[in-house]
């Protein structure tokens, strides 16, 4: 009996010791896993190009921008309205899409863009602002780099008149990862004549000047433009400030976008077109012609800046 016992007090032990074993080691794989689920997602920069025509941008899977490098058409517009070599959409942190393209009161406002309505080269005069008689077309790219930190993105572009190529353009893109609702985009444009002079200018149409850097918002609610000096009750041209900023309820979400003159560029800071129907544009050179002559490039930075909620 004694020895019967026994046994079974070892059995009973050596049961409770596999049961422990067992109950230990799920909860280590539990708690593993749970951990997995619970780490976030990567908040590394991808690039993804689509249908031949757009370079996506994406933080952790969430959109950033997009860069039309092809040639883009809206359904229903005419053809002559083709265009390529801008940003939209371009996102706040949250995904809220701040840009619009081919908006119908002006459709050639394309997202976040650079073009002018005055472009003279040898006697010429063109207008790549409405896309009449000048163009932009992609040539190739130069840099597609992106880190867990940052992403630069750098394309070379031409300004052609038919199959004329009046002059070489060079953008890079420097996108900075989303601190909370904020990130910060760099904007650097250069500007090549090649075998002529290239004059640019703003538009001489009721003296407004407008053409160079510019953005076409998205559809939306309760906006409130402000720059350096104050909110911006009215619109406005040609008046110089610093920086200036849109601010409005997008689908709903609140988000804004800066534009921000780098102290550098020529003239600065330039006077500006402020549009409450959803348009921010620095007017440079403004009324007065700006010669970019072959040997000396046009260099002309800004800074970006989006917020969401």
């Amino acid at each position: 009996m004694l020895c019967k016992h026994a046994m079974t007090t070892i059995a009973d032990r050596s049961g409770l010791r596999f049961f422990a074993l067992l109950f230990f080691l799920c909860l280590f794989l539990g708690c593993g896993a749970f951990a997995q689920q619970a780490r976030p997602r990567a908040a590394g920069f991808t690039f993804e190009e689509a249908e031949g025509q757009y370079l996506h941008l994406r933080e952790g899977g969430a959109p950033v921008l997009t860069y039309n490098f092809g040639m883009v058409l809206k359904p229903g517009v005419r053809e002559n309205l083709r265009r390529c070599c801008y940003v939209h959409p371009l996102y706040a942190p949250d995904g809220t899409p701040l840009t619009d393209d081919f908006p119908q009161d002006h459709l050639h406002h394309r997202g976040v863009f650079w073009t002018w309505p005055i472009v003279r080269v040898d006697g010429e005069t063109y207008d790549q602002w409405l896309v009449r008689g000048a163009q932009d077309r992609f040539v190739r790219w130069i840099e597609k780099k992106a880190d867990p930190q940052t992403a630069k993105l750098a394309v070379e572009n031409g300004w052609f008149a038919g199959e004329r190529k009046l002059l070489k353009e060079t953008v890079a893109i420097y996108v900075k990862r989303a601190k909370g609702n904020t990130r910060e985009l760099d904007f650097q444009l250069l500007l090549e004549a090649l075998d002529k002079p290239v004059e640019i200018e703003g538009t001489p149409e009721g003296n407004k000047g407008y053409g160079g850097f510019s953005v076409r918002f998205a559809p939306r609610q309760e906006t409130v433009i402000t720059t350096d000096t104050g909110k911006e009750s009215k619109d406005t041209d040609m008046a110089p400030h610093r920086w200036a900023e849109l601010k409005a309820q997008f689908q709903g979400k609140p988000a804004a976008l800066r534009i921000e003159i780098d102290p550098s560029n020529p003239g600065a800071p330039n006077g500006w077109c402020l549009r409450h129907y959803g348009f921010l544009g620095v007017n440079f050179p403004g009324r007065e012609p700006f010669r970019i002559v072959p040997g000396k490039p046009l260099s002309l930075k800004y800074i970006v800046t989006v917020s969401g909620q």
